[in-house]
């Protein structure tokens, strides 16, 4: 019998889905195995809740581990449920939400479950690119079961007693978990780039339904929906947005909607989603600053590339590409992060953002805000790796390097007002967006104000995009 209205399980997809939406697959399997006396013990659904629903009237398939049934560990016939969900997913073309709360293997079953482990595995990786997945993390989510949220394009964490670690924080040499809980919420999102939302569980619940509303149903579908927002509202207000470039987002967005991905990893990068005359637009930002509720900055950043947020940015745009989502850049940066940890990463994560927006053959449109200069600022979607159209507002640099540093180079051993004066000429002639759009590297220069109106008829015009590429199997970048 279904665990469906008596466990967590249950509720948290009565709590996900439309109200009497939900049909149940699977209700009366149970485990196979009789080893270690295991048929004495009742299973119902063998540990884990599946089947499909709607979320504001679209179908998606869902499953949920209940931590009541054998600790929710996954076994053989837990799997075969879950791999069967994904491919009944993958037939009509529609996300899988996976919730997860499970003590991981079933030892009863070991040699079967860890093989079952792998079918899982390969389900996920198969769907990548076709449907959405989603999963969030409940309740203790270990060793190989980790995995599974790290398959999935977008991850939630329950703050408080969720659990997420490949080895527990004990295990890990000269750690231990007062320590650092290397498995809570806070340490996953904040450092692993994984969990994208961390919150109580009603919270989740209803961020996921709010992602869902974003997301086309599959990689053939689009994602539409009505706009009663004014397409060509000016934003007196966006300049001041060049710091906190999540808030300039919501300027630019239908009804101020920006919905925020991994706000807690890499945070002087913006990733997150938008709607622009309707349609949903991936959107990637330099960001200097983050405006607490006084108005104030809250926190602050160096503008330059570090390595969570070039990592954090490639995963979104290979996403957005899957799944035809438009990309929309907002480029202030300098330079690289000076240190130890990115010397030994950042030319890899730089490279990755590289062929991620080189590779991506969505429309892609770039905004210059502020700074953009040197290499830094040709990785953030330039028109030399293929950004469609570009746009400056008036006060943006771009260039090579500051200009008082480019004049001390030149004139090196020259007087201070040489230099000055200099310097004041290479502004003008190399790194002014005026020069920038001379040499066709900007299309257009626009007043901050009209960005959005800017945005939306450059997607318009982008809407009918093809483009070609090599033919190969993928990639290896």
């Amino acid at each position: 019998m279904s665990n469906l209205t008596t466990s967590s399980a249950g509720r948290r997809i009565t709590g996900l889905l439309d109200e009497n939406s939900f049909v149940e697959i699977g209700a009366k399997v149970t485990a196979r195995s009789t080893d270690f006396n295991l048929e004495t013990q009742k299973a119902p659904g063998d540990g884990v809740i599946t089947g499909y629903g709607l979320i504001d009237g679209a179908l998606v398939f869902v499953y949920s581990q209940d931590s009541s049934v054998l600790k929710g560990a996954v076994g053989e016939m837990h799997a075969k449920k879950i791999v069967n969900l994904y491919k009944m997913a993958m037939k009509t073309g529609a996300p899988v939400i996976g919730l997860i709360d499970s003590a991981g293997l079933r030892l009863q079953e070991a040699t079967d479950a860890l093989y079952s482990f792998g079918r899982i595995y390969r389900s996920q990786v198969m769907a990548s690119g076709v449907i959405p997945q989603i999963s969030a993390v409940f309740g203790s989510c270990g060793g190989g079961l980790a995995l599974i949220p790290g398959l999935t394009d977008f991850t939630f964490m329950e703050g408080s007693k969720a659990k997420l670690f490949v080895n527990s924080p004990n295990a890990v040499k000269g750690n231990y978990e007062e320590k650092c809980d290397t498995a809570s919420a806070e340490y996953q999102s904040g450092n692993t780039g994984i969990v994208d939302f961390t919150g109580t569980e009603e919270e989740i619940l209803q961020s996921i339904r709010e992602l869902i509303s974003f997301l086309p149903a599959n990689n053939e579908e689009e994602a539409l929906s009505d706009c009663t927002d004014d397409l060509n509202r000016a934003s007196a207000s966006i300049s001041a947005c060049t710091g906190d470039t999540a808030a300039a987002f919501r300027e630019i967005a239908d009804d101020g909607n920006f919905l925020e991905l991994k706000s807690a990893y890499g945070k002087s990068m913006v990733t997150g989603f938008i709607r622009l005359d309707g349609a949903t637009v991936g959107c990637i930002a330099n960001r200097t600053e983050i405006t607490g509720e006084d108005g104030k900055p809250a926190e602050t950043f160096k503008p330059v590339l570090c390595v969570a947020g070039a990592n954090k940015a490639a995963k979104f745009v290979k996403f957005c590409d899957a799944f035809e989502i438009p990309i929309l850049t907002l480029t202030n940066i300098k330079g690289f992060c000076p240190s130890e940890y990115a010397e030994k990463h950042m030319a890899k994560a730089a490279s990755a953002l590289i062929a991620a927006f080189a590779e991506a053959t969505v429309p892609k449109v770039n905004v210059y805000i502020k700074d953009a200069l040197g290499t830094a600022a040709i990785v953030m979607n330039s028109k030399s790796i293929g950004a469609d159209y570009t746009y400056a507002w008036p006060a943006a640099r771009i260039g090579s390097m500051e200009a008082k540093d480019a004049a001390q180079i030149m004139y090196d051993g020259e007087d201070k007002s040489v230099i000055d004066e200099k310097a004041k000429e290479y502004e003008a002639l190399q790194v002014s967006a005026e020069s920038a759009a001379k040499r066709g590297y900007v299309d257009t220069i626009i007043e901050p104000e009209d960005t959005r109106k800017y945005v939306i008829g450059a997607l318009e015009m982008l809407y009918t995009k093809r483009e070609d590429r090599p033919e190969k199997k993928h990639g290896s970048i």
